[in-house]
């Protein structure tokens, strides 16, 4: 480990690397300008990429992304859906690779110690400091939703809101290791994986989407890279949430899976564990494992709902939603640490109008 003179220095240390994300644009738009960066933190190097400038009084939206996958491969087609542009041209954001995940990586040497979970959740921190930004608002699926909650718990001032698809707050049990271990002695890592990201009703229909990330995670340059991160997931602590509890999330938190997705139970699970008047929860029919890739309409409809919540957007136009069945979202915020609401939105199919009222249940909204 190195001291904290040497450590200083090399968070000094920066690679910047300018380029151009290729992406269908809409009608009158320009390309939008990203820049990639490599900061050193006291458990090796992390990359990320930033899209846009800081607004005034507004979080950066942070992304992280689950195992076999990048911030591309997980979340470019969310980003680049049409109706996301109006969000994202309110916010900065932030994606962040997972150590050795980004475009290009180089494979970790043999023993390299890869870090846990916990520890990528501490390299948050140097990313917000080098771009000198106080607030978030995190999305993350899978082992990225445990990260940014660790994150959110260890520094719950930073954080205004939180998106979690497919999060599993629980540490392995020893029945789900003897059955990862079995699986392990007949499936390769790429089709453990496969697993863990879709259901096996998708795996067994070998969609064109499915064909793809099974061609992108079966060969990989960086499958060692990934097998790290993956056996760091599997190794995760237990998040211990508790409803009423010291340890739970104090933020807004939007809670996201789909319906028959292989981590269902743990989101209802997760749910069950949260504030009721902070957390909204949103089962996704017809999604599967990867709600961000499948239905990026609906849940950026979501996600318009969650950022009015907490006071953002609240001119944003609604379309999506309002076409389907009655869903309501709970959220509360704090907004400039000196005032805090909290209320339910509504939006019904016959009227196309938005309500408010007070906080209560969680409510579960599928869509």
């Amino acid at each position: 480990m190195e001291n904290g003179g040497s450590r200083q220095a090399t968070m000094a240390e920066l690679q910047e690397v300018q380029i151009t994300e290729e992406k269908p644009l809409l009608p009158g738009q320009t390309p939008e300008a990203a820049k990639t960066h490599s900061v050193e933190t006291p458990y090796g190097s992390v990359t990320f990429t930033v899209y846009g400038t800081p607004k005034p009084k507004r979080p950066a939206i942070l992304t992280y992304h689950d195992v076999g996958l990048n911030y591309k491969s997980c979340f470019q087609p969310l980003f680049q859906f049409g109706d996301m542009q109006e969000i994202i041209q309110n916010f900065v954001r932030v994606h962040v690779d997972a150590p050795g995940m980004e475009e290009g990586a180089a494979v970790f040497p043999l023993g390299y110690q890869y870090p846990s979970l916990d520890q990528l959740a501490d390299m948050i921190p140097c990313i917000l400091q080098y771009l000198n930004f106080s607030t978030i608002i995190g999305i993350g699926v899978g082992a990225g939703a445990y990260i940014l909650s660790r994150y959110a718990l260890n520094h719950p001032d930073t954080v205004e809101g939180l998106v979690l698809i497919n999060i599993d707050p629980n540490a392995k049990g020893w029945m789900d290791w003897a059955a990862h271990k079995l699986t392990g002695l007949t499936s390769s890592i790429s089709e453990m994986i496969l697993g863990h990201l879709f259901s096996q009703e998708e795996l067994s229909g070998n969609s064109e989407l499915i064909q793809k990330y099974r061609n992108i995670i079966t060969h990989a340059p960086n499958l060692d890279n990934i097998e790290l991160y993956w056996n760091s997931y599997n190794n995760r602590r237990d998040l211990n949430f508790e409803r009423g509890g010291d340890i739970t999330l104090k933020c807004p938190v939007m809670l996201v899976v789909g319906d028959q997705a292989p981590h269902e139970d743990a989101v209802v699970e997760c749910n069950s564990k949260l504030d009721p008047t902070q957390t909204s929860f949103l089962k996704m029919a017809d999604s599967g494992g990867q709600p961000q890739l499948t239905q990026p309409g609906k849940l950026t409809e979501a996600f318009k709902y969650f950022l009015q919540g907490m006071g953002y957007m609240a001119s944003s136009c609604m379309t999506r939603l309002s076409r389907s069945r009655t869903a309501s979202l709970t959220s509360a915020a704090s907004i400039d640490g000196n005032r805090s609401r909290s209320r339910t939105l509504s939006q019904s199919s016959e009227s196309g109008t938005l309500s408010s009222g007070p906080p209560g249940h969680t409510m579960e909204v599928s869509c």
